[in-house]
């Protein structure tokens, strides 16, 4: 039942007996087909296994080896490309010196750390092993043991070697006496929150984590584990095209025109896939950056869609976050002469109540990371400051503060602006008023036979009878019923409406 088994079998004519009945079309004799049966299906010619699906005889088979002292139930665990060295002139060099009778010596503590040799004027060229083998004088060294000849291992570790360590050393990077500082990892270790994508997770959080677990047996971490919590974000999608032999081709060379896509004036074919190098659908962030800051790029980043969901890239829908950023400075700072254009009355109780409530809704989407409805919250608040001719002076640090995590460099500038010495970083998120997060007023849309007719304002704690007496007096929702009278209302509270007429 695994197609290499089978294939093996026939070829040395060994014996093969099906264990497993998997419904199928196909005749249930392997040796006739010369397809295994794979699936799942209850056990036959088994003897004590018969009538079993798979996952209950594996257990009842170990069991049995296990009682009558012929076998262990064992899980065993395989890691992937699991080499530290590679043959290449730049990466760690790995400190071990191999000594002439083939022994292999640690490089001595006084002479850590090893750093890799110049290689201007080296032939670097591959000859069958690590090219660092040309820099005789770096290669060649005394036997720490008796000073005897030896060489330097000329390879280099892996990058991972480094990536699966690197948040320890984030915590003391200036020591320069050991790894890292104990005690700042006993302080802060493990990592709070691991964000990655779905492909770099699974190989950086293995060596990670296999790496964390050697340092917790040898003592030089207190925690089993280097991370709480997991968070896998998605891909970013972008156009690619392809041409009539199925080659890619640049995406920022294609030219779309009379309803077609063309490539040095020849048709290609559109689709979406991961944005890389394999597909040539890569933007580099740095052009737009040049053409419209950090803070827009950061912000189309998190407001395209959910964080765990892939989200394709459309470059005309960055100018969207562009502008509401060009809002915001315009409803604090006057574009002309580069001054404060604050309102001076203080806010009224209505942009009291929308600031709190942004407030709350932006703390509350931030800590579910869910980016996004955090920015499209402050868009409407924003929108209504616009309203409003400006932002006024007693909410401008508020706001600023709240766009602070998601919009910094802009933030920073606004802040200074506003008349503060230190950075708004390590400010404190504002605080919602729960008092102004209860609306004395709500608004309810009303619908006539599915479709919104009109919208009424009650009082936040009006009952149905109530609603659905202003909702049914409504010129508008009169003149949609035709004078007659509903046959059913339905009051959602404190959302909606329905009238069936």
């Amino acid at each position: 039942h695994d197609q290499r088994d089978l294939d093996f079998a026939l070829k040395f004519d060994l014996p093969v007996r099906v264990v497993v009945d998997v419904p199928s079309d196909e005749p249930n004799d392997p040796t006739l087909t010369r397809v295994a049966t794979t699936g799942d299906g209850p056990h036959i010619n088994s003897g004590p296994l018969d009538g079993m699906r798979k996952a209950d005889a594996i257990v009842a088979m170990v069991d049995a080896l296990e009682k009558d002292g012929t076998g262990k139930g064992a899980t065993t665990y395989r890691l992937r490309d699991w080499l530290i060295s590679r043959q290449r002139f730049w990466g760690t060099p790995i400190p071990i010196i191999h000594g002439a009778d083939g022994e292999e010596i640690p490089v001595p503590a006084d002479q850590l750390p090893v750093v890799l040799p110049p290689t201007e004027g080296l032939d670097l060229r591959p000859k069958g092993s690590s090219p660092l083998g040309a820099a005789e004088d770096w290669v060649n060294v005394p036997d720490p043991r008796d000073g005897s000849a030896a060489r330097r291992d000329a390879d280099t570790m892996d990058t991972f070697v480094d990536s699966s360590w690197y948040f320890l050393r984030f915590l003391s990077p200036r020591d320069d006496t050991r790894a890292f500082d104990v005690e700042a990892v006993k302080k802060w270790a493990p990592v709070d929150q691991y964000v990655g994508g779905v492909e770099h997770a699974v190989l950086h959080l293995l060596y990670s984590r296999f790496w964390h677990k050697v340092l917790f047996d040898l003592g030089h971490v207190s925690s089993f584990e280097p991370f709480h919590k997991l968070f896998n974000q998605g891909y970013i999608l972008a156009a690619a095209y392809q041409d009539e032999r199925g080659m890619y081709v640049e995406a920022s060379q294609v030219e779309a025109r009379d309803g077609g896509y063309f490539y040095e004036g020849q048709p290609v074919r559109r689709e979406y896939g991961k944005m890389g190098k394999s597909l040539k659908n890569a933007l580099d962030p740095i052009d737009l950056c040049i053409e419209y800051g950090a803070d827009t790029l950061r912000l189309y980043l998190m407001s395209m869609g959910p964080l765990d969901a892939s989200r394709p890239w459309e470059s005309k829908d960055v100018i969207g976050v562009h502008r509401f950023l060009q809002r915001l400075w315009r409803n604090i700072v006057d574009e002309e002469t580069g001054a404060l254009r604050l309102l001076p009355e203080p806010a009224s109780v209505d942009t009291q109540r929308i600031v709190h409530r942004t407030i709350a809704g932006v703390r509350e989407e931030l800590e579910a990371l869910r980016f996004n409805t955090a920015i499209s919250r402050l868009i409407e608040l924003n929108n209504h400051l616009t309203k409003l001719g400006g932002c006024p002076a007693d909410t401008a640090d508020t706001l600023v503060k709240m766009v602070a995590p998601l919009a910094p460099h802009i933030a920073e500038e606004l802040w200074a602006r506003l008349g503060h010495t230190a950075t708004v970083t390590y400010e404190p998120f504002p605080v919602a008023d729960a008092a102004l997060l209860v609306a004395d007023e709500v608004e309810y849309p009303v619908q006539v036979n599915g479709k919104v007719r009109s919208r009424i304002t009650v009082a936040a704690d009006a009952d149905n009878d109530t609603v659905q007496a202003l909702a049914l007096a409504d010129e508008k929702v009169q003149a949609a019923l035709g004078g007659g009278a509903p046959k059913k209302i339905i009051v959602i509270p404190g959302r909606m409406v329905n009238i069936v007429a």
